[in-house]
């Protein structure tokens, strides 16, 4: 698994569309998943090291922002029959065992995180109400580790602050993770 860090946040980069198959079964798209004040748009799987270390505060940071205005949505890219562990199936256990209140969507051509430039799990793209990207950074301080009492949620306030603002933070730490798995 290659380990790479996410570029820094491209201005006026606008959220491309999507119309991807869900966990739950149902077809979602950009437009079903942002909310009145913005869109987490989150690259990851199921099998990567980095993922499995900041889901659950992940999914904690989700359910904030979802009170604050901002749609949240994962998006799995990976091959799927290179890595089975990432398979739709998976997915759908994966995301009852973390307790996703977010769609988790199967992006089986790769085309979705082709447009968005994703290059690894977990890989956070933070747009505003008007789809301007305004964050691409890490969950937290804490990084690929255990948080502890004095981890910083960065991903948690920076959203916050589009919700609230419309821009993200000047500062941000890119993301790090295992490469995403492309197809041949």
């Amino acid at each position: 698994m290659a380990l790479l860090h996410t570029p820094v946040k491209e201005d006026g980069f606008i959220a491309p569309d999507f119309c991807l198959k869900g966990v739950d079964g149902t077809t979602h798209s950009l437009e079903t998943c942002k909310g009145p004040a913005g869109l987490l748009v989150m690259f990851i799987c199921n099998h990567c090291p980095y993922v499995k270390v900041v889901i659950d505060r992940l999914v904690d940071d989700c359910a904030a922002l979802q009170q604050a205005g901002i749609g949240c949505v994962a998006i799995m890219p990976n091959d799927t029959a290179a890595y089975p562990a990432d398979s739709f199936v998976n997915m759908q256990v994966f995301a009852r065992a973390h307790n996703f209140a977010f769609p988790y969507l199967i992006d089986e051509t790769q085309a979705v995180a082709q447009a968005y430039g994703a290059v690894c799990t977990p890989d956070l793209f933070g747009f505003n109400a008007a789809g301007s990207l305004q964050y691409r950074g890490r969950v937290d301080s804490a990084g690929p580790n255990e948080a502890g009492p004095d981890t910083v949620r960065e991903l948690r306030a920076a959203m916050t602050q589009i919700a609230q603002t419309g821009k993200g933070p000047a500062e941000q730490t890119p993301s790090m993770g295992c490469s995403i798995k492309w197809k041949n």
